[in-house]
């Protein structure tokens, strides 16, 4: 079957949903979504996105992070981070392109790094 309306990066291959808990390791390709609670850490060429309710205690590796609820534990982005106004991040972020919207919260440490970081 072939997709033609929409983009590969916004086919959710993964959801922790609202209400939901979830402890481990996440190695995925493609997009995950985290609405509920997560807890360990995050491996993805994809996207991660950590909705407004979202809760994620983890260290983040993907190529697209997008922040909209709370994250404590370091965000690794090859691509580029998004904290939208209602996002809170606590720990360090190396990306090559941030976008912060009016609102974050960010306590840490932030380096724009335009070399990989794997």
């Amino acid at each position: 079957m072939v997709r033609t309306s929409i983009q590969e990066d916004t086919i959710v291959n993964s959801l922790i949903g609202e209400g939901a808990e979830f402890k481990g390791e996440f190695k995925i390709n493609g997009l995950l979504r985290i609405d509920g609670k997560f807890t360990g850490t995050i491996e993805t060429d994809g996207k991660v996105l950590v909705g407004k309710g979202g809760e994620a205690i983890t260290d983040i590796e993907a190529s697209i992070v997008v922040v909209g609820g709370s994250v404590k534990g370091n965000i690794y982005a090859t691509e580029k981070v998004v904290l939208l106004s209602s996002g809170n991040v606590s720990g360090s972020i190396i990306t090559p392109s941030l976008i912060m919207e009016d609102g974050v919260k960010l306590e840490g440490k932030c380096t724009i790094n335009k070399s990989p970081v794997k």
